[in-house]
């Protein structure tokens, strides 16, 4: 694979897509199998754990890693798997799931206002505030519980679109770097994982009746995140379509993309003062019982 091989994945910014038309979600490099897929993400989590060490002693930039996804697509494991070697105290994970009361008197974007990552750290969003522009469209009576005078128009989720947007470009401005991933995930994939999930008692504990209600709206969430993908992603904060079917290929290529935007960042350890030098010195000195 060219090193560069995932651009094909990036939703260009201000260019109309299809997830249709443009992503395949069952697609898979020919000449990589199960093991070399393995081999090569430890590598990249290797390399991501290096990056992450940097990040944190030079303390400028912080990272924040964005994930979206219908059920059954991969997160939670995505997630475990690629971020496996980084340091938990420079890393923090959150998964936005119903609102709570609390939640729903503030605006939308409040509650992951307080889960921003901060400088020298890694932010990881399972789920986000794209759920406003997701399964909120899916489901404009939810709009009821916002304690909010507005219905549900093509207009709100404009307006939507460029609150994000200007939010994202804050963000990016002030030293945040976004990378937002949607693992996308093929019809057929999901039904054969639900029955995996039914049949397997291991796997029952991950099943839940909501998922086949939701299954029932496909047409209406590859539409939504059709417009979503096309509204949002931009040159500061630029959406990558990850072909989900496939785990391990899913998996790596989420490790390369986040190494290469850490790579660009280039993150360095910080370099000493002369004095500091001075200070150095005299410790050692002192600690091999040579201090004068």
């Amino acid at each position: 694979m060219s090193n560069n091989y995932f651009d094909k994945f990036l939703v260009p910014p201000g260019k109309k897509v299809s997830l249709k038309e443009d992503y395949n979600p069952s697609y898979r490099p020919a000449n990589l199998n199960s093991d070399e897929a393995e081999d090569k993400l430890k590598h990249g989590v290797k390399t991501l754990a290096e990056l992450q060490d940097k990040l944190s002693a030079q303390n400028i930039y912080s990272v924040l890693l964005i994930f979206q996804a219908l059920d059954a697509a991969g997160k939670d494991g995505t997630i475990k798997h690629v971020m496996s070697g980084l340091n938990p105290q420079g890393c923090d994970v959150h998964a936005f799931k119903a609102p709570s009361p609390e939640e729903l008197d503030h605006d939308y974007l409040w509650r992951c206002m307080k889960r921003l990552p901060e400088r020298g750290r890694i932010g990881i969003f399972n789920r986000s505030y794209y759920e406003e522009v997701l399964v909120v469209r899916v489901h404009p009576e939810f709009l009821a519980n916002q304690h909010m005078q507005v219905k549900a128009s093509p207009k709100l989720w404009q307006q939507r679109y460029e609150e994000i947007n200007n939010f994202e470009k804050y963000l990016s401005n002030n030293g945040t770097t976004i990378i937002k991933f949607f693992l996308n995930i093929s019809k057929e994939e999901q039904k054969r994982r639900f029955l995996e999930r039914i049949e397997n008692p291991e796997k029952n504990w991950k099943f839940s009746n909501q998922d086949i209600v939701e299954r029932q709206y496909w047409k209406n969430y590859q539409k939504a995140y059709d417009d979503c993908l096309n509204q949002t992603s931009t040159k500061w904060a630029p959406w990558y379509v990850i072909p989900a079917d496939y785990k391990p290929f899913a998996r790596l290529a989420v490790a390369d993309i986040i190494n290469s935007k850490l790579q660009e960042l280039g993150p360095e350890y910080p370099t000493v003062s002369k004095q500091k030098m001075k200070e150095l010195k005299a410790a050692k000195e002192f600690l091999l019982g040579r201090a004068k």
